[in-house]
């Protein structure tokens, strides 16, 4: 805590097995101004070719989270991962991530994925204090396959925050969709955090939000960190994962442009 009461959180969504990016994002929060704590919204591992690297080093940095649909449908042998597909080869690229993602997770690593909760209450002040609750969840409050977009109406976010009982001055922190955004809706704060190893947004630089907790309020913020992408890009095209993942870390999840 700062001498103004300040709480700094990160919060770091999909990561998706990258594991050059997580490791710059670490070291760009180890690079800063210090953070009260430090949290994941889920989806650790798929499409890239570090599951374990990925969770283990979580787990060796004592950054605690909640499940996202990658990691419950793993840890459960589930017959798919339940993300969306845009198109056919898509979804067949999708299979077989998750095929591959299931056949090289260790026993450990299931384990731990299968520990993950659905939800994490967390009061950063300390629960003897009177101040914000922080509600992490991957998708939203009902599943972790559901996507939560920047276009779903206020009454969407409010329906979402009774059913987690939020009250104004909480903040609700989710992923699952790549793609980050903020708003804030009778009081209570939402916040998609974005993805460190899988952004959509066009930018292919690993995101993790901030979360600076205040007397007045929660402000969100988000922070894009380069990392070595051309590695990620070389293990997967050595892997037996789909080479299209590679080019879609390079284009920032965008489509390749037509000819």
């Amino acid at each position: 805590m700062t001498s103004t009461g300040e709480l700094r959180i990160a919060l770091l969504g999909d990561l998706h097995g990258n594991l050059p990016a997580l490791e710059a994002v670490l070291a760009h929060l180890d690079g800063g101004p210090p953070f009260h704590a430090v949290y994941h919204v889920g989806d650790l591992v798929g499409y890239a070719p570090w599951p374990n690297e990925v969770v283990r080093l979580l787990d060796e940095r004592g950054i605690a989270g909640v499940a996202g649909n990658y990691d419950s449908t793993v840890a459960a042998g589930h017959a798919h991962c339940g993300c969306r597909y845009e198109d056919p080869r898509q979804e067949e690229t999708s299979h077989s991530s998750y095929a591959w993602t299931r056949e090289h997770v260790t026993e450990e690593t299931r384990r731990r994925l299968g520990a993950l909760p659905f939800r994490m209450d967390v009061r950063p002040r300390g629960g003897h204090a009177s101040g914000p609750t922080l509600t992490l969840i991957h998708g939203n409050a009902v599943l972790n396959t559901v996507y939560w977009t920047e276009d779903r109406d206020d009454d969407f976010c409010r329906k979402m925050a009774a059913r987690l009982g939020a009250a104004a001055g909480d903040v609700i922190a989710f992923g699952h969709t790549h793609l980050p955004w903020h708003r804030t809706v009778d009081g209570v704060v939402f916040v998609n955090t974005g993805s460190v190893g899988r952004p959509k947004d066009g930018d292919p630089r690993a995101c993790y939000a901030v979360l600076r907790i205040r007397d007045e309020g929660t402000v969100a913020e988000f922070v894009r960190v380069p990392y070595d992408i051309p590695r990620a890009s070389e293990a997967i095209r050595r892997s037996e994962l789909p080479d299209e993942f590679a080019e879609f870390l390079s284009r920032g999840g965008k489509p390749a442009p037509t000819p």
